[in-house]
């Protein structure tokens, strides 16, 4: 009878080895596909940041921050950041009463004010204006003068129809 109970022990001992072995198996089968999936997944995000840095070094291409060609017209002004600087000269021209003076339109639904701003250069600007309803583009020459006054010259201008 001691024999049969160390032979029936054996065998659910067995039984349990060949079950954690069985399981433990498929555990590690379960994990290495997730690590498989996270790592393609981390593949796939680190292609998509580069894809993103590259076009945000696309889109800083005309920029004057990143131009240094045209950043040596102003070596010789105190100035360190000539960008904002031209920018909020140039939002200063919204601070008067009725429509901004570069903006060859007449606000519809209130005044006309520029929005966003693009400084591509030291010579040519880029901005968006709104009255809130209607939009638009506008092309700017700009002259930085050495007393830092800006003159601001209105080349092309675009307004966009609504289409409902």
């Amino acid at each position: 009878m001691k024999k049969n109970i160390f032979l029936y022990l054996f065998v659910f001992v067995s039984l349990i080895a060949l079950y954690m072995i069985v399981n433990g198996n498929k555990i590690q089968n379960a994990n290495q596909m997730e690590i498989e999936k996270l790592q393609n997944e981390v593949s796939a995000l680190k292609d998509s940041v580069q894809q993103e840095k590259l076009r945000v070094l696309d889109m800083q291409y005309f920029s004057l921050e990143n131009n240094d060609d045209a950043l040596a017209y102003y070596d010789h002004l105190s100035l360190k950041q000539p960008t904002r600087y031209i920018e909020d000269k140039l939002l200063e021209t919204n601070e008067r009463r009725g429509d901004n003076p570069l903006i060859p339109y007449e606000g519809m639904e209130s005044d006309f004010k520029i929005n966003k701003i693009k400084v591509m250069n030291h010579k040519w600007i880029v901005a968006d204006f709104s009255d809130g309803q209607y939009w638009g583009d506008l092309i700017i020459k700009y002259e930085l003068k050495d007393d830092l006054s800006v003159d601001f010259t209105l080349l092309d201008h675009l307004l966009y129809t609504r289409s409902n």
